[in-house]
Order: structure tokens, then C-alpha cells, then sequence
């Protein structure tokens, strides 16, 4: 691979996540992120659409050809440092108080991120981890 020669993509489209529940996990990213669900093509497995801005996620549901719904025990010990998929909110405080009512597992934070930011690891209904974190004012 050479530096002098990109491919040049265009924009960060979407990630897909393998879930055991369609709708907790669209309880999850449409009922407490705000994501908005969007029609998926008639695939032969269930699944659904959520986006934001330009970018979606694709939740699966597990299957033998898909796998194993979540991330898994990867033997992270700082968790900021593993895999997590992150989303910019007004206030991380005040998004913590909901978690907090909601039951809804706190990995770390909030705390204060090296630029400034502020943030809270989060953790959907199959163990996939979620940063939010809101800018320094």
C-alpha cells in the first residue's frame, strides 16, 4: 500500500452490529440515542437500519453465518482503548442521569477526556460499547 496513491473515499458510511434482539437494540438506538430507523432492503434475515447525520448503523440479528451477537470479552483493560463506536450529545451529565434512570449499564466516566471533551462509555443491550461525549464549552 502506498501513501502517495489513496483510494480516496468519500464518506464513513456505516458499521454493522450483530445483535440477539432487533428490538432491544432499537429500543436502545432509537428510543435513547435519537438515531431514526430507516427502511432496509428485503434481506432473507432480520435485521433493521438506524442513522444519523449521513451515517447508519445495521443491526443484524446473530445467526451461524453472521456470528455471535456482541463484541465479546476481548480482554480490555482500559476501555476507552477497545472497540466502541462514539456519538456527540449536548450535555454528557445530563445524558448520564438518563442512563442512570433508565438501568442502562455504565462502563466508565463521565470524565474528561486528554482534549477537553467530556465523556461516558455506555454499553447496548448485547455488550457493544458506546462513547458519548460532549465538546468543552
Amino acid at each position: 500500500m502506498t501513501k502517495n496513491n489513496p483510494l480516496q473515499v468519500r464518506t464513513f458510511d456505516h458499521v454493522t452490529l450483530i445483535v440477539a434482539d432487533v428490538e432491544a437494540t432499537r429500543n436502545f438506538y432509537v428510543n435513547l440515542l435519537g438515531m431514526e430507523e430507516k427502511p432496509r432492503p428485503a434481506f432473507d434475515f432480520a435485521g433493521a437500519w438506524f442513522e444519523i447525520d449521513t451515517v447508519q448503523i445495521h443491526a443484524t440479528i446473530a445467526s451461524d453465518l453472521a456470528g455471535l451477537a456482541g463484541w465479546g470479552d476481548r480482554k480490555v483493560k482500559a476501555i476507552s482503548r477497545g472497540h466502541h463506536i462514539a456519538f456527540e450529545v449536548d450535555d454528557v451529565d445530563a445524558a448520564h442521569q438518563r442512563v442512570l434512570e433508565l438501568g442502562i449499564k455504565v462502563g466508565d466516566g463521565p470524565k474528561t477526556r486528554a482534549d477537553g471533551a467530556f465523556q461516558l462509555y455506555i454499553y447496548d443491550p448485547d455488550g457493544h460499547l458506546v462513547e458519548l461525549f460532549s465538546s468543552p464549552s
